[in-house]
């Protein structure tokens, strides 16, 4: 059985809404790119070094585009050095000061998320415009259920979806009225159904990128939960072109649990794509410790491939049907190794570390698939 996991069965396939392209940096967003994925640094801008290793760390974990504060002058200035040190597109995160998005956009951002109608006068907003044409920086709404403007609070008594999309679509008549049209846009709350109903209402609205996300979901564990069934939903439904979790934690847990998100919905895949069972009393290892452990051991393919981890006959042959590399506890000592869902060869207990043998056999499937992928495009290139 071919184990092709490019090949988008019937019910699973996702129709993404059709969304103008732009470009945030090298990184495009919109149409028909790949779902980017972000995170946000929370160290001191102006402490280039710690920042620099925030945002190495993120690009070791695959992320496409890093934001950064910038609440005074020093930090503004500082994107200098940081973009010299780093590889992916910086998106300068402003509010309320237009002299601060001009001295990024002057120092190398990418990206300059603002709130045109908060950064003062028409006069300030031309300001800033013009920077962000001038230094080829694109912009991102950022439209925030709790930071809604007076007037619509009072208009409509409460956050809600109607004063969200108001209020992006106010931002967004500034930036077209100043014949600027290189811009995302974010509608996010911290409720999950607002965040998502407010999207829906936008992205049926108007056909520029939508940055998703859910704001402020809380710690590693409660807002992975939240961000996967808010973005999942959106995702889901076709919403969204480039997404950023925000959790109480490390930015690259961020970066992680992204790409988990995407790879769940198969809009991108990145790295191993563990399946494993939850344990029971007929597992024939430990399966818990082996598939926490090879997590770790693993972390470092980037290549797209699955893995699955069964601890005994119930599933695991059914489950390595349809991965590229499979190990079902057997019993009496052994255990089936399945690749390309077929059966390969047998471990026994004793012989080798199962964790070791696991890791060398995806290590050479990477190592496989990514020659194969380097062939190909020389041949492309060559073709054309």
């Amino acid at each position: 059985m071919s184990t092709d996991h490019t090949h988008i069965r019937p019910w699973r396939a996702i129709t993404r809404r059709k969304s103008r392209q732009i470009m945030v940096g090298n990184v495009p967003v919109g149409g028909d790119a790949p779902i980017s994925v972000q995170t946000m640094t929370n160290t001191d801008t102006r402490d280039v070094a710690a920042t620099v290793k925030q945002i190495l760390a993120a690009e070791e974990a695959g992320v496409d585009i890093v934001r950064v504060s910038c609440p005074d002058a020093d930090s503004a200035f500082a994107l200098k050095d940081i973009v010299k040190q780093t590889h992916v597109p910086i998106v300068a995160d402003i509010h309320f000061h237009y002299k601060r998005a001009i001295e990024a956009a002057e120092s190398g951002a990418a990206c300059l998320r603002i709130n045109p109608g908060n950064i003062g006068s028409d006069e300030r907003v031309k300001e800033v415009i013009k920077a962000a044409k001038d230094h080829g920086c694109s912009i991102r709404i950022g439209v925030n259920a709790g930071s809604l403007e007076r007037d619509l609070l009072e208009k409509y008594g409460e956050p809600c979806p109607e004063a969200m999309v108001e209020s992006a679509q106010r931002h967004i008549q500034i930036l077209e009225d100043n014949d600027f049209f290189n811009f995302k846009i974010s509608c996010k709350a911290s409720d999950v159904f607002l965040a998502v109903a407010a999207y829906t209402q936008l992205a049926e609205m108007c056909d520029y990128p939508l940055h998703v996300g859910i704001t402020e979901a809380g710690g590693l564990l409660s807002g992975t939960v939240k961000s996967s069934i808010g973005m999942g939903n959106l995702l889901w439904a076709g919403v969204g072109d480039t997404i950023r979790v925000s959790l109480s934690a490390d930015p690259v847990e961020e970066v992680k649990v992204g790409f988990e998100i995407l790879k769940a919905l198969g809009l991108r895949h990145r790295g191993v794509n563990v399946i494993s069972c939850p344990s029971c009393a007929r597992q024939q290892f430990n399966v818990i410790e082996t598939v926490q452990i090879l997590e770790e051991r693993l972390a470092h393919i980037s290549t797209p491939l699955t893995l699955s981890i069964i601890g005994c006959v119930v599933n695991g042959p059914g489950e390595a049907l349809m991965t590229d590399i499979g190990l079902t506890g057997g019993g009496k000592g052994t255990h089936q190794i399945y690749v390309g869902g077929k059966t390969a060869h047998r471990l026994q207990e004793g012989d080798q570390s199962i964790i070791e043998h696991i890791v060398e056999m995806v290590e050479e499937k990477a190592r496989e698939i990514e020659a194969k992928e380097a062939v190909e495009t020389n041949q492309t290139k060559k073709a054309s």
